[in-house]
């Protein structure tokens, strides 16, 4: 018989005067208040590490003894105190003049769709950089006091836990989780009934629950298919993130955006402008084009209105990271829903069609063709997102396109190390206030240096105390011999923590490069192992467990650090997650980023180190090709498309060594006569100076409210007015323009003039062929730069409209006399391009002719 063995949670009771320890768990707060959690911790910090940093099971399991044993703590109860006015009062500020001044909390709203949110390791649906953007995005929306709403898919098992085995092949582990664990509730409709969203999926309809949490004053609500109403294989939709295949990811993604819009109905929220966050959400086009088209109001006028409002970013320039269906997939899930559109399926399919793969449906280019409003994120990303989506816009140059920028940004009081806060706060207790106010920032310096680097050199202790316990624990599972872990972790466990500490933590994907340092391993060991300047490299990171080359990139590394030559020198930690990001980010002294340019979006796990003093060693690509400014870090120069990859990598990898070898290494170990690097601190505290200010998430979101929040909701209630009738004008006029477009032509007038005296005019006359369209369906205009790059393209040019003077011989006449010219060679390019009042922006429609 066999024996079995059962499990009994006993539950403490939780005294009422430490009530507000329950408030503190069910908010997200907690993800960004360090002050919070450390309450948690000091009551049982073994339970708190048992518990993975969850509060709610934290409060479940407990001792009895020790929370009755708190109220008697005069100390625990004033630190306890502080938390609580801290918690209550930042709860009853929800709004700041600077948001004022655009949106109106009253009237607008922001409805903010994603497929992960990364806010604490204790809420675990997250994979990557995307959902701790998104994370951060929702924690600096709380702290602006931004009229917000955020929608997702509640993961029962979300993203995997990494193991590492013995030979350096990840292995993926599963955790379902409970979601009586997590700060959520079930959402209620305005009865007070708990409310279920039905989606049709490819015929049959899929019920789901919808949960909701806060953080701070953010509300975001999640949508869950686990009930028991539907089939198992429905159930598990919404099991894991990025999970499955093409027919998963489909369907989670008509979750997502049909059923996220749904949600927002069902909770009687009107939001005045819709931020499709990378390109899963993008079926809520579809979706609010459905509520509003009837018989006065067809598919193209529906998606004007809805595209007014409509911001959507874009997160990658790798090919693999836009979803892309197949018509077979499109036919099963929207046949139907096209004919409830009154669309015929083919023109369906063009709003998704992209170069990529003709036939089939490309999420991106929806999305795009879906909105108004579009941005890459870094200045970078923002040009080669604009190059790489240009066929939507075909006949526009590529930096003249709708596609802008808003440079990432990382959630300071999440990221910050304890130390910095608790140095703030006692030095600079208005610094939370101050994160838009780069001057401000300047601050920094009045740090005492030999404080600086004691505190740098703290940071670091602690962080290598942590990977230390990491490593022994992957080591006692992998069964290593004592004398192998004891060379693992010798530099970890030793007092003196001066060792140089280099830090490589992100998704193991091949173009991030991870083991470009081992171009020259012989060189690498020579410069690690010097015993008078040693240096360690820490790599984490996960591959997708369907990335093999990615995990390739796991064991290659596994193994050079398993050469004797590198065997406590090159670190490999598992299990990589929000908690290990804030350790490594806090105490590493340098960060090390080697993507393949131009293909890092953003990147903000630099950002993190930067805000905490560490040194960036990075190609100038993403945020750093901005953030560097030559005293904050390393920059290596990227090679361009026109060199080989072999030597592209080749070069970039001496560029590396070089910097390491004669910049860093003898720059952080040049003491002086104090103990401590002076130039170092210096570096350090530009990089603070430069980096908190410009990259935090807060100037981040004040971007998105003053450049895409605030004219998208403009914009929508523009064209919504008298029932929608200018979407209606716009639909109308730019379907007439698409007509007529293929036969207009312009041809000058005048005789081409090569030089006049500086003051005088140029005057420019010109006649247009319209085809049937107005004069004031066009503009006319003329650019003129001192620069010529090549191909036609002006780098900065000015711009100047042409005056419509009359009809002459049946032609249109343009005229311009072109004034305020610069000395010297001037260049000029004349182009025509419809013109209407109701446009997001001038060029939307991607038709334009030069001439």
């Amino acid at each position: 018989m066999t024996e079995t063995t059962y499990q009994l949670e006993v539950r403490p009771q939780v005294p009422k005067v430490l009530a507000g320890l329950i408030e503190l768990s069910d908010n997200l707060l907690y993800s960004w208040d360090r002050n919070a959690r450390s309450l948690f911790y000091r009551l049982d910090h073994n339970l708190w590490e048992q518990c993975d940093h969850n509060p709610k099971v934290f409060l479940r399991r407990v001792s009895q003894q020790i929370l009755d044993d708190a109220v008697n703590d005069n100390i625990f109860m004033e630190e306890y105190s502080r938390v609580m006015s801290s918690f209550n009062s930042y709860l009853a500020k929800n709004s700041h003049n600077e948001i004022d001044d655009y949106l109106d909390a009253d009237s607008d709203l922001i409805a903010y769709f994603c497929a992960e949110f990364g806010l604490h390791e204790s809420f675990p649906i997250y994979s990557g950089g995307l959902g701790i953007l998104a994370g951060d995005h929702c924690k600096a929306v709380s702290d602006l006091g931004v009229p917000f709403v955020a929608i997702g898919l509640l993961y029962r098992q979300g993203y995997f836990n990494q193991e590492i085995d013995g030979y350096g092949n990840q292995v993926a582990v599963y955790k379902t989780t409970r979601f009586s664990e997590l700060p959520i509730t079930r959402a209620l409709n305005d009865q007070g009934e708990k409310i279920i969203i039905t989606v049709n999926m490819g015929g049959r309809d899929v019920q789901l629950k919808a949960w909701t949490a806060k953080a701070g004053h953010t509300t975001m609500y999640f949508l869950d298919s686990n009930t028991k109403t539907n089939t198992e294989a429905d159930r598990q939709i919404t099991f894991r993130l990025y999970g499955g295949d093409k027919t998963t990811r489909i369907q989670q993604e008509i979750v997502l955006g049909i059923g996220g819009v749904k949600l927002i109905r069902e909770l009687g929220l009107q939001p005045t402008a819709w931020h499709i966050n990378e390109g899963h959400a993008a079926f809520q086009i579809l979706e609010r084009c459905r509520e509003i088209t009837n018989e006065n109001m067809d598919f193209p006028a529906a998606l004007e209105q809805v595209a007014a409002g409509t911001v959507y970013t874009t997160h990658t320039p790798v090919p693999a990271g836009h979803d892309i269906f197949s018509e077979g997939l499109m036919v099963e899930y929207f046949m139907n829903f096209c004919k409830r559109l009154n669309l015929e399926f083919d023109d369906f399919m063009a709003y998704g069609q992209s170069p990529i793969d003709e036939s089939s449906f490309n999420m991106t280019a929806f999305a795009l063709r879906g909105s108004r409003f579009h941005n890459g994120v870094s200045r970078i990303h923002g040009s080669v997102a604009a190059d790489m989506e240009s066929y939507i816009w075909p006949q526009i140059p590529v930096k003249e396109n709708p596609i802008s920028y808003v440079t990432n940004g990382v959630h300071a009081p999440t990221f910050l190390a304890r130390d910095w806060l608790n140095l703030f706060d006692m030095r600079f207790r208005e610094w939370r206030n101050k994160l838009l106010d780069y001057d401000y920032w300047n601050c920094i310096d009045e740090i005492p240096d030999h404080r600086f680097w004691s505190l740098r050199q703290e940071l670091k202790s602690q962080m290598l105390s942590a990977t230390c316990k990491r490593t022994l624990q992957r080591c006692k599972r992998n069964n290593s011999n004592e004398t192998q872990t004891r060379r693992i972790t010798k530099h970890m466990i030793e007092a003196e923590t001066d060792i140089l500490v280099l830090g490589f933590a992100r998704r193991f994907a091949t173009y991030k490069r991870a083991t470009l340092l081992f171009r020259d391993p012989e060189r690498l060991a020579r410069l690690l192992n010097d015993p008078k300047r040693p240096v360690m490299l820490i790599f984490a990171g996960k591959a997708h467990p369907k990335d093999e080359p990615g995990q390739d990139l796991i064991r290659a590394i596994h193994e050079y650090a398993n050469r004797p030559e590198f065997l406590g020198k090159i670190i490999l930690l598992e299990g990589y997650n929000m908690a290990m990001a804030r350790n490594l980010v806090a105490g590493v002294d340098v960060w090390v980023n080697t993507p393949e340019y131009p293909l890092e979006a953003s990147g903000t796990s630099g950002q993190k180190a930067a805000i905490n003093g560490a040194l960036n060693l990075s190609v100038l690509d993403g945020w750093w090709g901005e953030g560097f400014n030559g005293k904050n870090g390393w920059g290596i120069s990227p090679h361009g498309a026109e060199t080989s990859p072999e030597v592209r990598d080749s070069e970039e990898a001496s560029d590396l060594l070089d910097i390491l070898e004669h910049d860093i290494i003898p720059t952080f170990y040049n003491r002086g006569t104090k103990g401590y690097s002076k130039k170092w601190v210096q570096l350090s505290k530009e990089s603070m100076k430069s980096c908190i200010p410009q990259f935090n998430a807060s100037r981040m979101v004040m971007d998105y409210v003053k450049n895409l929040y605030t004219p998208a909701t403009i914009h929508y209630k523009k064209l919504k007015q008298d029932n929608s009738a200018p979407a209606k004008l716009l639909a109308s006029w730019k379907a007439h323009i698409k007509r007529q477009w293929h036969n207009i032509s312009i041809e000058r007038m005048d005789d081409e003039v090569k030089a006049i005296n500086d003051g005088d005019s140029l005057p420019i006359k010109v006649k247009a062929h319209l085809n049937g369209l107005a004069p004031e369906d066009v503009a006319v205009e003329c650019l003129v730069d001192s620069h010529h790059e090549g191909d036609n393209m002006f780098d900065k040019p000015d711009f100047f409209r042409f005056e419509y003077e009359g009809k002459v011989d049946g032609q249109h006449v343009f005229f311009l006399d072109l004034k305020q010219l610069n000395s010297g060679i001037n260049y000029y390019r004349i182009c025509i391009f419809p013109h209407h009042k109701l446009l997001a922006h001038p060029l939307e429609t991607g038709f334009m002719i030069w001439l």
